[in-house]
């Protein structure tokens, strides 16, 4: 999907991939992080976001929820993470990092919620009565106050399978008055919805889908119900056009994922303000009925791969076509169009989410300027480790 875009505006990230796998210094089903560029993308998007004062969260489930990164985010300026579950929510906890917004599309479970409420993030997203009550139960224990963000819904929104929750618009004054009589250590700080903007090919455009007049329409309801509604909050495709857009069609917080790597479907189109920052390596394991199979594991089922560069670099590379393991499959390999020699690298750029594989990650400085330093292993879910 970005292997192209990638060889245009990033070859020294390609370079750099075969010869650390040549050089036996990665495994493969490694993806292998440009930090420097990543971190330049980061810079562009905070700085064009302060300029038109729009709050961002930097989202890190598709890194791997990685910890150097999210370290380096801070350090830059960025006010915290989003964590899309629980999970991600403790890794940031264990590194200490800040989280500006909790529970993104995955509520925190109840066991959780005390030690959540401790640490202190910015907004809980919520979408049950259930949730905001052991939240607030938690926050009378603490004898604290807790800002929520309300996750909302309407019947024309888009919601992807998986992530069905929200409340009603037509619920929300009832809510807003519960919440007021019934949680007085709670107060409703914003809205939210996913995804408030996609790519749209025929435009060639991020775009805004239905649920970002839903969030709008939610804001406007509950500041006539009396809440103080500081984050109108429209994810999804977060980057420096879709900030562009947010400055036209409205919201004033969004949480870049994609867009910190350069890989959300508009850079695959076209060349944007972010760089291409990751790519995938694998290894030629074996041919078979006149297709080669390289090493799997780090297989996403949106990821849209279509091509493989296979060799020992670059240069002498040939671009193949993959052949992507069924989705009722477990990735164990990847099947490739032609025969290729035993143990040649196979690089891959396609849309990916770290964190729903067995994958390994590989952080590299240096890059851009020919010196390519290994600054860290990591598996999926953020752990560090040893080649």
């Amino acid at each position: 999907m970005f292997l192209d875009q990638t060889i245009r505006t990033n070859s020294k990230l390609v370079e750099t991939a075969f010869l650390l796998h040549q050089g036996g210094h990665i495994l493969p089903d490694t993806y292998v992080v440009d930090v420097d560029m990543f971190l330049e993308n980061a810079r562009r998007l905070l700085q064009k976001a302060e300029k038109n004062h729009i709050r961002l969260y930097f989202m890190l489930k598709q890194m791997g929820r990685n910890p150097y990164l999210a370290k380096a985010l801070i350090e830059m300026g960025y006010p915290g993470a989003v964590t899309v579950d629980f999970r991600e929510a403790m890794v940031m906890m264990q590194h200490h990092i800040p989280i500006g917004n909790a529970g993104h599309l995955v509520q925190v479970p109840r066991a959780m919620v005390k030690k959540l409420l401790e640490y202190g993030p910015e907004v809980i997203t919520v979408y049950s009565r259930e949730k905001i009550r052991q939240i607030e139960n938690a926050a009378s224990e603490l004898q604290c106050r807790q800002a929520l963000m309300l996750r909302v819904y309407s019947d024309h929104d888009m919601v992807y399978s998986g992530q069905t929750a929200g409340f009603q618009l037509d619920e929300l004054k009832e809510t807003a008055a519960w919440i007021r009589k019934e949680c007085p250590h709670l107060d409703i700080k914003g809205v939210t919805s996913f995804p408030c903007y996609l790519y749209n090919e025929a435009e060639a455009k991020i775009l805004p889908t239905p649920n970002l007049e839903t969030v709008k329409r939610a804001a406007e309801i509950l500041k006539v119900c009396g809440a103080e509604i500081s984050f109108v909050n429209t994810p999804s495709a977060t980057c420096c056009h879709t900030i562009d857009q947010m400055l036209k069609f409205g919201g004033n917080c969004g949480e870049p994922g994609h867009g910190l790597s350069g890989t959300t479907p508009m850079h695959s189109r076209k060349e944007m303000e972010e760089k291409p920052a990751v790519v995938y390596v694998s290894e030629i394991s074996h041919n078979f009925m006149g297709n080669a199979y390289c090493f799997g594991g780090g297989h996403y089922r949106r990821s849209h791969v279509k091509k493989v560069l296979v060799g020992t670099g670059l240069e002498n590379s040939r671009e193949l076509t993959v052949i992507p393991p069924s989705d009722e499959s477990i990735d164990y390999h990847f099947g490739i169009t032609d025969k290729c020699a035993v143990g040649d690298t196979a690089v891959m750029a396609f849309r990916f989410q770290i964190f729903v594989t067995r994958s390994d990650v590989a952080l590299v400085k240096g890059i851009q300027e020919g010196n390519p330093v290994i600054v860290g292993f990591y598996d999926s879910q953020g752990r560090r480790k040893d080649l």
